[in-house]
């Protein structure tokens, strides 16, 4: 350290006057700088916790506003042409199905309805299982959820044919005993081909099974499903025991008007035993996936930040700890308390404004890399990007709080005498 202490005697005194040192800040500056020179590795790891908080932080909000911009664009038209309608729990009829037999042909008059149809899962024993022969065998019997289902449902759905036909207002006019499975289920039964035109049990009922579904665009769970005709399973197994369901397609823009119009259609005269469930909003959606994506991450950059803290604080009292001796020199030199605090303090900044300016520009480069990985626009907001060194900065000052006054608290002669 450059001299400190300054001595100049009056003429004409005997007593000699003692001028308060003084420290300036280039000489402030390269003490400390020297300080985390000393141990660059120890320096280095210290500030690894800062740069993951920082760049944990810068990642996170570049990331977060990069996916909210993808929102409405993946919001697709699929989502937004869906309506499902259901009957409010207790307004079942005693007897029959909660929907009217023409609950297909009532819907697709509301103006912008493609396609509708009814649905629900058929209730069936403990004891029954679906198989691919007549005879109950080891092979070819699997435990699968039967769905009695309107045709409309599958228009809605979307389906797509691997091989043969979608059972059709005819198969449910004549009360059909016809069957649709997906690939999944059809290799479970070993079933390969409907060239041999197959059937399947259930129970003791025999479908014919005339079409293999390999996907659908909606209503996924009819791919783990044996779907037959509507009105062939009332009039095997009866009305629906649990809870049925519509399943409703519409034009592009129409979905809300149709939830709207939809139990009043289905039941002119009690239209509250019908619930119509429309599409999300997108707007509100980007807004409720972007709150739920800030909290969570910045919860975990936070975290972060306040492991790094801990780092450097730990890191700083250690090398006050060490340094005891050079503190206890420096002070009988004439280095006041708060030169000693101020050093101290500004080696766990610096080291903190280095982490935070190295997390800065990594946390932009996972933006970037993630991106153009996913054939994204990167946005970035440049505020908080010009903000993250300083957050680096003011929590390497924060965690030298303690090892500063701890520093600064250090008397010459104790440090000398050790």
């Amino acid at each position: 350290m450059r001299r400190l202490v300054r001595r100049r005697v009056e003429r004409g005194s005997s007593s000699e006057h003692i001028e308060l040192s003084r420290l300036h800040w280039r000489d402030l500056l390269s003490e400390a700088l020297a300080g985390m020179l000393q141990r660059p590795v120890r320096s280095g790891l210290t500030s690894v916790g800062t740069v993951l908080g920082v760049g944990t932080f810068v990642a996170i909000l570049g990331l977060t506003a990069t996916a909210s911009s993808q929102i409405s664009e993946r919001f697709t038209v699929l989502s937004a042409t869906e309506v499902s309608i259901e009957a409010v729990p207790g307004s079942e009829p005693r007897f029959g199905s909660p929907f009217p037999s023409d609950a297909d042909s009532r819907i697709r008059q509301l103006n912008g309805v493609r396609h509708a149809g009814v649905y629900w899962p058929v209730q069936l024993d403990q004891s029954v299982v679906v198989r691919s022969a007549p005879v109950e065998s080891f092979t070819g019997n699997t435990q699968v959820r039967v769905v009695a289902a309107s045709p409309g449902v599958l228009q809605a759905a979307e389906a797509t044919l691997s091989e043969g036909v979608l059972f059709n207002e005819w198969h449910e006019a004549r009360q059909q005993r016809v069957a649709i499975i997906s690939t999944g289920v059809a290799a479970r039964l070993g079933i390969t081909t409907l060239e041999t035109r197959p059937a399947i049990f259930i129970g003791d009922e025999a479908f014919s099974v005339v079409g293999v579904v390999d996907d659908v665009r909606r209503k996924a769970d009819l791919l783990l499903s044996v779907i037959v005709p509507r009105s062939t399973a009332e009039e095997i197994w009866g009305p629906p025991a649990g809870e049925a369901g519509m399943l409703v397609s519409t034009r592009l823009g129409a979905a809300p008007q149709v939830a709207t119009e939809s139990a009043l259609a289905l039941n002119p005269a009690h239209p509250e035993l019908y619930r119509a469930i429309p599409p999300p909003n997108p707007k509100e959606l980007r807004t409720q996936v972007t709150e739920d994506l800030d909290e969570l991450f910045l919860l975990l950059a936070s975290i972060c930040l306040s492991v790094g803290t801990v780092g450097i604080a730990n890191t700083t009292l250690v090398a006050v700890l060490e340094r005891t001796g050079e503190i206890g020199l420096r002070r009988a030199l004439g280095a006041r308390a708060r030169h000693v605090a101020a050093q101290f303090l500004l080696e766990s900044g610096t080291l903190g404004a280095l982490g935070g300016l190295i997390g800065t520009a990594l946390g932009l480069l996972t933006v970037v890399s993630v991106a153009l990985a996913r054939a994204w626009t990167p946005v970035i907001n440049l505020g908080f990007v010009a903000a993250a060194p300083f957050l680096g900065l003011v929590t390497g000052l924060l965690a030298g709080l303690y090892p500063a006054w701890r520093a600064s608290r250090i008397q010459p002669v104790e440090a000398l005498s050790r």
